[in-house]
């Protein structure tokens, strides 16, 4: 109801403000046609018509702008409460269950696992919401040492298939370089590359197959690439798909819950490091690609 009411709202500030455009145009018009012989009228009228106009283009930027932000807010706010409360819910009914019936030991322990794994994922609903907050602060100190980026990237893979029971092979990691370093915090890295492969394999569509290379890019920066075989997103979300609480409006996408903090993190910590990232995607349904640029440590190798 909300979403719709800002809609209407949106539509309204338009047409009154092509409505008042539309009035300025014609007054501005036929006032200068009437006072062709005033040259000093006619350049007062002319800029002040020129500021009416900037004024209402402005206003009506800033109205849509705060709106769409509103109804992000919004989103988010929906998200991050399902996320909390659905692991809450299925923790609460699996106790109630063990507290008031006679479970077998296998079931004990089925019922145990499923409620280590709402518990994790609320933890980790958690930490994305803090990490996001961490990483707005300009004075967050960052823990800098040399790294070495090929364990990190295994470590990375081995929480992901831990984390969904995945099998070895379905998350392939390729380097041309096994003794690659970067110079960076080791826990805010880690956070990127298992934020970008919980998507991959998360928005994988019915075969989970994610590729993860690595490769030098120049004596200064090194490359790191995760390619999933996907859902994919139209080229035009691929910009936007880093902003705070922003999600692709696919309906595929819209069906995976999330809360529109993962990519905005990532790109918040690998600026921070002074590196780059970017996605590829031909469209929906080919998969995509992240490019995350690094630099490297000082006695790195080329």
């Amino acid at each position: 109801m909300r979403v719709a009411g800002r809609r209407k709202a949106v539509i309204v500030f338009l047409i009154l403000g092509i409505c008042l455009v539309t009035i300025a145009v014609a007054l501005n018009v036929g006032w200068i046609l009437l006072n062709l012989r005033e040259v000093a009228l006619l350049v007062f009228g002319v800029v002040f018509f020129a500021i009416i106009i900037t004024g209402l283009v402005l206003n009506t930027i800033f109205l849509i702008r705060e709106i769409r932000r509103n109804e992000q807010h919004d989103a988010f706010l929906n998200a991050v409460t399902h996320e909390l409360k659905t692991p809450i819910a299925s923790i609460r009914l699996y106790l109630e269950t063990l507290q008031r019936r006679d479970v077998g030991e296998e079931k004990r322990k089925e019922f145990y696992g499923v409620m280590l794994a709402d518990s994790d994922r609320l933890l980790h609903t958690v930490e994305q919401v803090l990490k996001a907050s961490s990483t707005r602060e300009k004075n967050h100190l960052l823990n800098i040492t040399d790294i070495n980026l090929s364990e990190l990237l295994r470590e990375s893979v081995e929480r992901v298939k831990i984390r969904y029971g995945l099998n070895d092979g379905v998350i392939n990691l390729s380097q041309t370089d096994s003794d690659i370093k970067v110079r960076g915090d080791a826990d805010e890295l880690q956070t990127v590359f298992t934020n970008l492969l919980d998507n991959a394999v998360k928005y994988s569509d019915k075969e989970i197959k994610v590729t993860l290379a690595v490769k030098n890019l120049n004596e200064k920066f090194v490359i790191v690439r995760v390619k999933d075989s996907g859902i994919g997103m139209a080229p035009a979300e691929l910009k936007r798909i880093f902003k705070r609480f922003y999600r692709v409006s696919s309906r595929q996408m819209q069906k995976m819950k999330g809360t529109g903090l993962g990519l905005f993190i990532v790109r918040s910590i690998i600026k921070k490091h002074g590196g780059r990232i970017f996605a590829e995607s031909k469209g929906e349904g080919t998969g995509s690609t992240f490019i995350v640029q690094l630099p490297k440590a000082a006695n790195g190798k080329s």
